[in-house]
């Protein structure tokens, strides 16, 4: 999001988001099989931002199914095997909330984390969700993680012919803080994107079985009378700008081996 003031996406935002997400012009192949295909723009000169994007076709979810798994953060600390700590700080509107995402970076790379407005539209038969950092005064950055910028990020979930079938698409623009090496970029497009996306594949299968022993009539991105969220006044938040955060150089850092996790 660009702007000075932090501002709770409109119905044009979300437009424009979709309309980014499904275009392909401009975007290279960088991995295409077994139903995921893994788009990515070069790196612009002087500047750190990443950007890619991956689509996945879904033959046996549905798009409420995935919608769901995307929201529940219960379930995704069971799921995300890269996740360190997530939790919610607190609602804007009743689409909108700001919350708290950490997650484990390839070693020896440094960890990161991030601050994050995020808002949620379903459209018709389709949703989406997305976000971009900003700066909360009680969540400042940690010693032991780098804080990231999320440009903006997020997923477009279309629901494709059958009931039980739906693509989804993910589009993350971020500025690491770090200069990167070449082969985590190159790991990240041919092999971690695609994992990742399996995995939440996976985890919609699993979802509703899980969903009756956990909870199973509470869904406040669905029905936000049930948060218990405190309000948060949007003067309460700023704009995180990237150049005002810790920038590390990596990009010398050799690969280690490290167990992978089983998909």
């Amino acid at each position: 999001m660009s702007g000075q003031t932090v501002t709770i996406p409109d119905d044009r935002a979300f437009a424009s988001f979709k309309a980014e997400c499904l275009c392909e012009e401009g975007w290279s192949i960088n991995h295409n099989k077994g139903g995921i295909t893994v788009f990515t723009q070069g790196l612009e000169e002087g500047k750190s931002i990443h950007k890619i994007k991956c689509r996945m076709v879904c033959k046996d979810v549905s798009a409420e199914t995935m919608y769901d798994v995307l929201h529940d953060i219960e379930y995704r600390r069971k799921w995300d095997t890269n996740v360190i700590e997530t939790f919610d700080i607190g609602k804007l509107t009743v689409n909108a909330d700001v919350g708290y995402y950490s997650w484990k970076c390839p070693s020896p790379l440094r960890n990161r984390d991030v601050i994050t407005l995020r808002s949620w539209l379903p459209i018709g038969k389709d949703y989406i969700i997305m976000n971009y950092s900003v700066k909360h005064p009680k969540y400042p950055s940690k010693k032991d993680k780098v804080r990231a910028v999320s440009i903006q990020t997020g997923y477009v979930i279309q629901s494709q012919g059958p009931a039980n079938s739906c693509t989804l698409t993910y589009m993350a623009q971020v500025d690491p803080r770090g200069s990167l090496p070449k082969w985590v970029v190159n790991k990240s497009s041919h092999f971690l994107a695609p994992r990742a996306m399996k995995k939440i594949n996976k985890a919609c299968l699993k979802y509703t079985e899980w969903k009756q022993r956990h909870n199973p009539g509470f869904k406040p991105w669905l029905y936000p009378e049930q948060t218990t969220l405190p309000s948060i006044p949007l003067s309460e938040l700023s704009i995180q700008r990237a150049e005002s955060l810790e920038n590390i150089d990596e990009s010398s850092l050799a690969e280690t081996q490290e167990r992978e996790d089983s998909d």
